[in-house]
């Protein structure tokens, strides 16, 4: 999946996902190439904010490619840890155009943004668990910080997708306009950042990011063990059988 890069305004980088037909889902070669550009972006001095969004009008992001390999070293997590910078320090501010649905590692990609605005048709949730899934990209250890207990459980263990609306009454989401204002809202919001200073900006982001970040790296060791468990399990091949052939799962005892 091609991720284009431009400089829509001055200091501000506009990050677009592309791959439509998928609904712009990241594959292992994505979120490698997604790693590597936030490392690039966070060093670039004329980079003072990022708006990120997808391709289309139908999908923001539908996380992890399925159809591709679902394996999980350590090797693999330290992939997905940068991509979605769960691990990661970073000092620019991200603002989300999120222009359809969000799902899955498209959620716990959102969570690594700032400020986020949604079009009215976008849909979120984390479906993992209905597939026998672990959502080890950063929904389990940031969720809660982000939007507490008992949405982020809600969210986590029912697999149900929210509207916008419904992502912003729990503060998801910061707002929900037009469809056609999306990007554009994003792209001011995101000037009004870049005119302020740099180096209180980014030291500001990097402070909140660095504890984030932290309490991730605390629990890697654990969220490496579960992950784990759930994929040596019987229902795992099954729930992914079920994503495959778009058949309801069956876990049976």
């Amino acid at each position: 999946m091609p991720i284009h890069v431009s400089q829509p305004r001055p200091s501000v980088t506009l990050v677009t996902l592309d791959n439509p037909a998928k609904r712009n889902a990241l594959s292992r070669a994505d979120l490698a190439e997604l790693g590597r550009l936030w490392e690039r972006l966070d060093s670039d001095p004329g980079c003072r904010a990022i708006v990120l969004t997808g391709a289309g009008e139908k999908g923001f992001c539908s996380g992890a490619d399925i159809g591709g390999d679902l394996s999980a070293a350590e090797e693999t997590a330290r992939i997905v840890n940068d991509a979605l910078l769960k691990t990661r320090t970073f000092s620019k501010p991200i603002i989300a155009a999120i222009n359809g649905d969000c799902a899955g590692g498209g959620v716990e990609l959102l969570l690594a943004t700032d400020i986020r605005v949604a079009a009215p048709h976008a849909r979120f949730g984390l479906p993992e668990v209905k597939w026998s899934i672990y959502p080890f990209g950063g929904a389990t250890v940031k969720l809660v910080q982000q939007i507490g207990y008992v949405h982020a459980m809600d969210l986590l263990l029912t697999a149900r997708l929210i509207d916008a609306e419904s992502a912003r009454a729990m503060a998801l989401i910061n707002r929900v306009v037009p469809a056609e204002q999306v990007l554009d809202d994003a792209l001011a919001t995101a000037s009004v950042i870049a005119a302020n200073s740099p180096v209180a900006v980014q030291a500001v982001r990097q402070q909140i990011s660095d504890c984030i970040a932290e309490h991730a790296r605390s629990r890697e060791p654990i969220e490496q063990r579960l992950g784990d468990r759930v994929r040596a399990s019987p229902w795992f091949a099954e729930g992914v059988a079920a994503f495959r052939e778009k058949r309801p799962p069956r876990y049976e005892d």
